[in-house]
Parts: structure tokens; sequence; C-alpha cells
């Protein structure tokens, strides 16, 4: 029988930025093994969010990491992209034994995907259920490393210092270079720059 007080926690991570995927990560705690330190990801240092990453993946009895496409981001909006990455990580989850299956999705924000489990929307749930703060991590990790990857494919931008987000640095590099195929054609600040260099 699945045990009575399993909980998935869900959260996403990248909905801000002007470039990038969005991730998220739904995670399912081992009761009997504890991650001392779990807290929303926006409040630890890189190097922490990495150690606890690690722990999460060691010792939860399951995790699993999904995006949505810039593309999908900008045909669906940020939104609609961020539940259907939510969505894609809790599909991973149904290859999981019975025993393991949570009772319980809780979700950080206002909304909840579509997913075969009775879920709850949490907001601020990243700092309250340390579910969601692992999920959390997961995502944010996931995400920082993939933007580290466009980095290595367009460096002028800065993507390893800034992840994509709306820094002064970033939006310099949008009026110099124009947007890229990674940036994210629905947010204002990469269609003005658009509208100013081609995209290229």
């Amino acid at each position: 029988m699945p045990h009575a007080r399993l909980v998935c926690g869900v959260d996403e991570a990248g909905r801000g930025p002007l470039a990038g995927a969005v991730f998220a990560a739904c995670v399912v705690l081992n009761p009997r093994k504890p991650i001392r330190g779990l807290a929303d990801s926006k409040q630890l240092s890189a190097q922490q969010r990495e150690s606890l990453a690690e722990k999460i993946r060691q010792n939860a009895l399951a995790w699993s990491v999904a995006s949505a496409t810039v593309e999908e981001i900008d045909r669906l909006n940020i939104l609609q992209a961020s539940l259907l990455a939510m969505r894609r990580c809790l599909e991973a989850l149904h290859v999981m034994p019975t025993e393991v299956a949570p009772t319980e999705v809780l979700v950080d924000g206002l909304y909840c995907p579509d997913c075969a489990w009775p879920s709850r929307a949490i907001v601020k749930g990243d700092a309250k259920i340390p579910a969601i703060s692992a999920a959390s991590i997961l995502a944010k990790c996931t995400r920082d490393a993939a933007m580290l990857e466009l980095h290595l494919q367009r460096p002028e931008y800065g993507f390893d210092r800034h992840k994509g987000y709306s820094t002064p640095e970033h939006l310099e590099a949008l009026k110099r270079f124009g947007a890229s195929t990674f940036h994210r054609r629905s947010f204002a600040p990469v269609r003005l720059a658009i509208e100013q260099i081609p995209l290229f």
C-alpha cells in the first residue's frame, strides 16, 4: 500500500527570464531520509543549491525534471508552458513503484497542472513545504546548467552571469546584438530588440 503521508512537491524555475526554456521538477521525499537545509531555492547560494540537489537525487524516493521550450513558451504563453513542464515531470513519475507513489501533489503558486493524483496549489509553497523546496532546488539547478550550455554557444549575451534574466547587462546585449534564437520573442524587451535588429 502507498504511504499515507507521501506527497509530491512540484515547482518551476525560469518563468521570468527573457531567454531559455522553463524547467519544472517534482520530488517525493523519503520520510526515513530527511534532508536538512531545504528552503526556497532563491534563498540559497548556488553552492548550497548544488549540494542539496545532489542529496535530493540520492535520497528522495522519486524525482523528475522536465522543461518546455522557448518555442512552446512563445506559442502557449509562459504560464501554460510552465504548467506543461510540470505535467511532463509528473508524467515521468507514473513508472514509479506503487509503494512510493504520492497520495497528493503539492504545487508552488496559484495553479496546478493536470496530473493523475489529487493536487493543491500553495502560495509560497517553496518556503513552507520541504518537498516543494526540493523541487525548487532541482528545477533551478537544472535550468542554471542549461543556461551555462547556452552561454558556450552565445557568450556575448552573458547567460552564465544573469541566466537570461532582465539585467542591465542583458538588456544592453540585446540592444547591441539583437535577439538570438534562445530568446523568448513573446517577451516585450525581446520583441523590441527584434524590431530594432533582425533575429539571427
